[in-house]
């Protein structure tokens, strides 16, 4: 029956796939090209349809007769998982563009696909994207600036050192000697990515025409909402400028460890960015961190602190931060300590992907995390339901946001939300996902589109951080609870109209440095403790 409605869903989509093509010619402005891109509509069509019928069919067939929870129905499900997951991949690498950008998005949800599906699509989604031709790239760089390549740099190396899914990265140098990062859009890439969002809104309604339980129409109004401020460059460029004043004057105390590179604006446009080339290492790799004199420990500390205070205090977010975009490098003025180590300094790379979060939002979320930190299931559930999970989810909200069981969420340990990285605690979270699948997609339909937005960013963060430190670190949800409480409490003191108020204010900022000494020193004890057990 699945497979029928997937076969009809095929046929209709590609039927309808002639109106999305004209739509897009009629508004490009350059029509000849866009009716080449357009007439491929049909065929990535298709090619979606066979797919998701393919790992469908893979799906009833393989797993028939199967006893549910027996082992060799594990078995066999994990290895139709990795086929699906290969299959997928294909597919979008075969479309491409907001293909890719949709796998990336996909590979991030761990609390909603399998494992399996969640290693394969991060670790190609963000490492194994296509290369346009240097032709291509030269085509671009003459239509924004007027002349080729080698007329305008003093060199540009055609190889390029990254390729996204929007866009690749040349190294170049300008006539003065300054070694500058070029950012150049793939070809017509404007074009093809309405095309496709076109397409892909196509699929999903349909879709949800045909299995009315598959309502993933938010991600769609999402796409339609960040997609053109990502294809401009120069809002990128915008964004990376407001981030940094921020955190000089909202953060003053971290802002020397944050880091944007700076831009230059006369070599740059809506489809060509050109910023300063910075020497760094990728915040995954543990050996070149190292190798720089620094602690991973201390990276990952950085950078729970960095998008903390983003999050809660600035309200302005890189929504993005996965590890292509972020680079470590020692702070420039720092010296080696007595062990030889030195503070990091994090760069933020693309900054095509921000969200705003209004200051009822940012208090409550704020709000949120605090109560997560502290255990404090009223406050969890009060806040919870400020954000749209209502009363009747807010225990899967709140494990989400944590990857948690509600029971370990308001748990008093002070290690409650730290998650070791083991099987056991992979395959519990694999059986939340299954288990409550119908549950997750209706949050997600409630949550506000920012709130899905924070979503993923807290996804990609504990990525980097398991990577960085095999593990969910308690110093991590430390900083986060800091940051939070005082966000809180600096809410609370701009809110104030009465003395008395203000005064209490107050008392709460002292009790949260006497709950914070009390958590550091346990801290203390349970590190003590994990290094006699090693």
């Amino acid at each position: 029956m699945a497979l029928r409605s997937l076969f009809r869903l095929g046929l209709a989509s590609t039927a309808m796939a002639g109106g999305v093509g004209a739509a897009v010619i009629a508004s490009s402005d350059d029509p000849p090209t866009a009716f080449k891109l357009c007439t491929s509509v049909p065929l990535r069509l298709f090619r979606v349809s066979v797919t998701a019928a393919s790992i469908a069919f893979d799906y009833e067939y393989s797993l028939m007769g199967l006893s549910e929870g027996s082992s060799e129905r594990s078995k066999v499900k994990h290895e139709v998982h990795i086929r699906g997951a290969r299959k997928l991949e294909e597919l979008c690498f075969k479309n491409g563009g907001i293909y890719i950008k949709l796998g990336q998005h996909l590979g991030q949800l761990e609390y909603l696909v399998p494992q399996e599906y969640v290693e394969i699509l991060r670790e190609s989604m963000l490492n194994k994207c296509p290369v346009s031709s240097y032709e291509q790239v030269c085509e671009v760089v003459k239509n924004e600036l007027g002349e080729l390549p080698d007329k305008i740099f003093k060199d540009f190396d055609p190889v390029p050192i990254a390729s996204a899914s929007l866009a690749q990265v040349h190294v170049a140098h300008d006539h003065d000697g300054k070694k500058l990062a070029v950012k150049v859009q793939h070809i017509h890439m404007t074009d093809s990515a309405a095309a496709d969002y076109a397409t892909v809104e196509l699929i999903v309604n349909t879709l949800h025409q045909f299995f009315p339980s598959f309502d993933y129409r938010w991600l769609i109004d999402e796409v339609r909402d960040s997609l053109p401020k990502e294809l401009d460059f120069l809002v990128e460029a915008k964004n990376s400028v407001k981030c940094m004043d921020n955190f000089r004057k909202l953060s003053p105390r971290i802002a020397d460890y944050v880091y944007a590179p700076r831009v230059y604006w006369n070599l740059s446009t809506s489809k060509l960015l050109t910023m300063e080339y910075i020497e760094g290492t990728q915040i995954n790799d543990l050996k070149g961190i190292r190798g720089l004199g620094l602690r991973p420990v201390d990276v990952a500390n950085l950078l729970s602190r960095t998008f903390a205070e983003m999050m809660f205090r600035h309200g302005f977010v890189h929504c993005d931060p996965h590890e292509a975009n972020l680079l470590v490098r020692p702070h420039p003025s720092s010296k080696r300590g007595i062990f030889g180590k030195r503070k990091p300094q994090l760069i933020l790379l693309d900054h095509g992907l921000y969200k705003e979060l209004d200051v009822s939002t940012r208090t409550n979320y704020a709000a949120l995390w605090k109560a997560l930190v502290f255990a404090d299931a009223n406050a969890i559930k009060e806040n919870c339901v400020k954000l749209g999970a209502g009363d009747d989810l807010y225990p899967l909200f709140a494990g989400i946001l944590t990857m948690r069981p509600w029971e370990r969420v308001i748990d008093p340990a002070v290690d409650h939300l730290v998650m070791r990285g083991s099987e056991g605690d992979h395959s519990e979270l694999q059986m939340y996902a299954s288990q409550y699948f119908p549950e997750i997609t209706e949050l997600l339909r409630r949550l506000p589109r920012v709130i899905l937005l924070m979503l993923k960013t807290n996804d990609c963060l504990r990525a980097v951080n398991n990577s960085l430190l095999q593990r969910s670190s308690l110093e991590s949800f430390l900083i986060i609870g800091r940051v939070s409480s005082e966000a809180v409490i600096e809410a609370k003191l701009l809110q104030s109209k009465s003395l008395l108020r203000y005064v209490r204010a107050w008392l709460e900022d002292l009790s949260l440095e006497a709950r914070m000494f009390v958590m550091r020193i346990a801290l203390w004890i349970f590190q003590l403790r994990r290094t006699l057990a090693l």
